[in-house]
């Protein structure tokens, strides 16, 4: 027997040992696929001047199951986390469903969305002409100068995110400092109210980013307006 074959792998076995395990299951690799793209193939000796193509093809091959392996796993984590998201948002609105005033539901957009939802602070604003009266403090809901709607989220827009920004002090008030990641979501409650928005806070960079979709935030948005539409009792 060659010094080759009695080799040890630092675990009691040999190269006999494997190989005699191998001619014993020839199914191994048929039952263990992940096995075969770790192995390495051995070089043929096919004289000067002459390129071994099939084993830079295998090679290639190798690569590229790899990255298509790299691949699935970042869409099936993506998948799990969009599911994640998705049940929280159901969960954000059957809480707000279950709102007995306008001032709870409030507090559940401001509070338990923020819990819900993993984030470090929500507010709900609403624009206030200059000479309009101020509406009577409810906690959570914040007044915001005419045009800062649009002047945040944009023209014809209803939801825009930050990867990457500073919190707005007339926006998200004392936790404006805590803010690095953000989306705002425009509220449409109706022709005769003023324009409104959702805007969440994230202190975690990228908690929000360009490349989200954002059909849930929407949706989100949908039934926060329809929710205070009721409670204010404005026509839809």
């Amino acid at each position: 027997m060659t010094q080759e074959s009695t080799k040890s792998k630092g675990d009691g076995l040999s190269d006999a040992r494997v190989s005699a395990y191998l001619r014993d299951n020839p199914d191994f690799l048929a039952r263990n696929p992940d096995v075969l793209r770790l192995l390495v193939a051995p070089d043929r000796e096919l004289g000067d001047g002459i390129s071994d193509m099939q084993t830079a093809m295998i090679g290639q091959l190798r690569s590229e199951v790899t990255r298509l392996k790299a691949r699935q796993d970042d869409i099936v984590l993506t998948s799990r986390a969009n599911l994640s998201t998705q049940a929280r948002v159901h969960d954000c609105v059957l809480a707000i469903l279950g709102a007995k005033s306008f001032e709870q539901a409030i507090q559940i957009i401001t509070t338990d969305f923020a819990v819900t939802l993993d984030l470090d602070i929500v507010t709900l604003c609403v624009e206030t002409e200059a000479d309009a009266a101020v509406p009577a403090k409810i906690p959570g809901l914040r007044v915001l100068s005419p045009g800062t709607v649009e002047a945040t989220v944009g023209e014809n827009r209803k939801v825009l995110l930050y990867a990457d920004t500073t919190g707005d002090p007339e926006i998200f008030g004392g936790g404006a400092s805590l803010v690095q990641s953000a989306a705002f979501i425009r509220l449409d409650i109706a022709e005769a109210t003023p324009p409104a928005l959702i805007a969440f806070g994230a202190r975690r960079p990228g908690k929000f980013h360009a490349e989200q979709g954002t059909e849930l935030l929407q949706f989100l948005g949908r039934v926060v307006e329809r929710s205070i539409r009721i409670w204010l009792g404005v026509p839809f």
